[in-house]
């Protein structure tokens, strides 16, 4: 038992190491963003995950949770965007066999991990979808700070081709119009509070 929880104890910290994992595509994207990690990206990918199951009527646990892992390899072998993915191999199976191994409910994270990796499902599908909208979302707001080369992204809708779902793309659609600061627009009131 208490072996359970020292294994749990090192994974813990392992995944909390994502916060300090700054994503790869800041080399491509021209931006020192160092506040868009892997955890970052993790966290609203789940939550994207949720709604995303939620609206198609899939299982938003099986989704959710794929959202959550899909990263989570990314401690062991790094953060590639897609010019490091045509020349670096990294083992991303292996790592996450390695991460989960001896952990309480190993066999459930690994076919989770599994069913993402082959997207055959529509939870996998969802959770594939809600990884590229976060992409959507962060190109939007760089490009709404001023950064051209993710202003060319978004344009290029490359994300969008990619998503399996209608939901997503229409996601993506309602995402490119808005500016990333009408969400606290209904909410700013000049009253003060006492």
């Amino acid at each position: 038992m208490t072996k359970d929880y020292i294994k749990l104890a090192q994974f813990l910290y392992e995944i909390g190491t994502l916060r300090k994992i700054a994503r790869s595509h800041r080399q491509t994207l021209l931006t020192d963003d160092l506040s868009d990690n892997i955890a970052a990206h993790s966290f609203r990918v789940a939550m994207i995950g949720w709604f995303l199951a939620k609206i198609k009527k899939a299982d938003p646990y099986k989704v959710v949770m794929m959202c959550l892992l899909h990263d989570t390899s990314e401690t062991r072998t790094g953060d590639q965007n897609w010019v490091h993915k045509k020349f670096v191999k990294a083992f991303e199976n292996e790592a996450i066999a390695s991460q989960f191994s001896q952990l309480i409910g190993e066999e459930e994270l690994l076919k989770h991990a599994d069913e993402y990796s082959k997207r055959l499902t529509i939870e996998a599908k969802l959770a594939k979808d809600a990884d590229l909208l976060d992409q959507v979302l962060l190109l939007k707001e760089y490009a709404w700070s001023g950064n051209q080369e993710a202003q060319l992204w978004l344009k290029d809708n490359q994300q969008i081709k990619y998503m399996s779902s209608e939901q997503a793309k229409l996601m993506a659609r309602q995402i490119i119009s808005q500016r990333p600061g009408d969400w606290w627009k209904g909410i700013w009131s000049v009253d003060r509070r006492k």
